[in-house]
């Protein structure tokens, strides 16, 4: 493992998979891959009710690893690869928390109730609901998403306690902006001469899962 990216989902993760990925630190573990090829999901679920899991098995094949459930776990996934960098991912708290409530929490009560059609990728399967809801939408935010100032509350102090808890040596704090160049940095290879990946937007989540465009 060479990278842990610590930072939560909307924070240009799907992006930053595929320039991970480009710089030759993948194949890069995320969410979307829990969705699509199942067989680390029982790992997983063990993860989230607080079973030990053996890191290394969950993450064999992988070189990194960007938004959730990795970077509920960025602690722990520390200490089973002492040698990774860290990486928060960071934005401002007001866009994530629109972006992350347009996408992904719209998404989970669509799914729920089997209102996603149509989308290019299929909607998450019960086994990966029973991962995403305990540990992201019942879990980190107690079920209060909705709940605006509460949960840019939440996302503010996990990125606090990144800051606080990864030694400085170890740490790149990253906003998508900021482009190839310290992310080459941190793993000691040259910035290729091209466009920074940009994946993934509010309109393109919405159209890959199946749900209708918002208003313009």
């Amino acid at each position: 493992m060479k990278v842990i990216g610590a930072g939560l989902g909307r924070t240009g993760t799907m992006s930053l998979k595929a320039a991970l990925e480009r710089l030759g630190a993948g194949p890069c573990f995320h969410m979307i891959d829990l969705i699509r090829e199942q067989t680390r999901v029982a790992m997983w679920e063990a993860a989230v009710e607080g079973r030990a899991v053996d890191w290394h098995e969950v993450f064999d094949g992988y070189e990194a690893t960007v938004d959730w459930p990795g970077c509920s776990f960025y602690r722990s996934l520390m200490e089973a690869f002492p040698d990774a960098k860290v990486l928060l991912t960071v934005r401002d708290p007001e866009a994530w928390y629109e972006s992350t409530l347009r996408t992904i929490h719209a998404a989970q009560g669509a799914a729920r109730s089997g209102e996603l059609e149509g989308g290019t990728q299929a909607p998450p399967s019960p086994a990966v609901m029973r991962v995403i809801a305990p540990l992201i939408w019942d879990g980190e935010f107690e079920g209060r998403f909705e709940d605006r100032d509460f949960a840019i509350g939440v996302f503010n102090r996990h990125n606090e306690d990144v800051r606080r808890t990864v030694p400085a040596e170890r740490l790149l704090v990253h906003e998508i902006s900021d482009g190839w160049e310290p992310l080459a940095q941190l793993l000691g290879v040259e910035a290729p001469d091209e466009a920074f990946p940009r994946l993934n937007d509010t309109a393109s989540f919405r159209a890959m899962v199946g749900m209708p465009a918002l208003p313009g």
